[in-house]
């Protein structure tokens, strides 16, 4: 009598389990729609596509620049910030802000650090899935990379301003420099030293996903939001 209420059970489900997988998935496209109208139904898989070969590619290239310009360095010290590590003049940056009761650069965002690859390759893959999503929840795969770029600037100067702000009082120059908030973009001044901050090749990767992601969206809505009408 069990086996036979289980089996009841699991036919009464699997209806209501195609019901659900066709609203989260939406319409398929006819294949005489799809001939008619190719260029419709393919531009925004390419958008949405590209998009995500966009966030994979920005994990091999830096996405922040800081250079600090010091009397006792006229060509300036630079640091590459990638997604994982920091690359260039840390160590000499770092001597510098011992001076000032800064900490190391590489105490920063070491949790993010740690889990930036696959937390980059997690929202490339949703919106690669996206593609053979043809409902809004295209858009809700979506999201997490279209943020990325905004997240990612939101929380470098969050650290920034704590490492500004929390000075160490018994370093050397501690009394000579008050607490400061570096700009994450422009033009920052520390005593008699200037920092000019800017994005770099991987931030305007992940920023063209974003765009294309917007775009392909839209185009997304158009191709099938009249199918699921119909």
């Amino acid at each position: 009598m069990k086996a036979r209420i289980r089996t009841a059970l699991q036919y009464a489900e699997r209806p209501a389990l195609r019901a659900t997988a066709r609203a989260v998935v939406g319409p398929r496209v006819p294949a005489h729609e799809l001939r008619r109208r190719p260029l419709r139904y393919w531009l925004p898989t390419l958008l949405l596509g590209a998009a995500a070969a966009c966030l994979v590619a920005s994990i091999f290239l830096p996405y922040w620049k800081l250079t600090l310009h010091a009397p006792q360095y006229p060509k300036g010290l630079h640091v590459h910030a990638y997604l994982d590590r920091m690359t260039g003049d840390v160590a000499e940056i770092d001597a510098l802000n011992h001076y000032i009761g800064m900490r190391r650069l590489d105490e920063a965002a070491r949790l993010e650090r740690s889990l930036s690859i696959i937390a980059v390759s997690v929202i490339a893959l949703l919106v690669a899935a996206a593609v053979f999503i043809h409902t809004r929840f295209a858009a809700y795969l979506s999201l997490p990379a279209a943020l990325f770029p905004a997240a990612f600037l939101v929380d470098l100067q969050l650290w920034l301003r704590h490492f500004g702000t929390h000075l160490d009082p018994r370093a050397p120059l501690s009394q000579a420099i008050k607490p400061f908030v570096p700009p994450v973009l422009g033009q920052g001044f520390v005593g008699q030293f200037s920092t000019v901050a800017r994005v770099e090749a991987g931030f305007h990767l992940a920023l063209a996903a974003t765009a294309a992601i917007a775009v392909g969206l839209y185009f997304h809505w158009r191709a099938y939001r009249p199918l699921a009408e119909r």
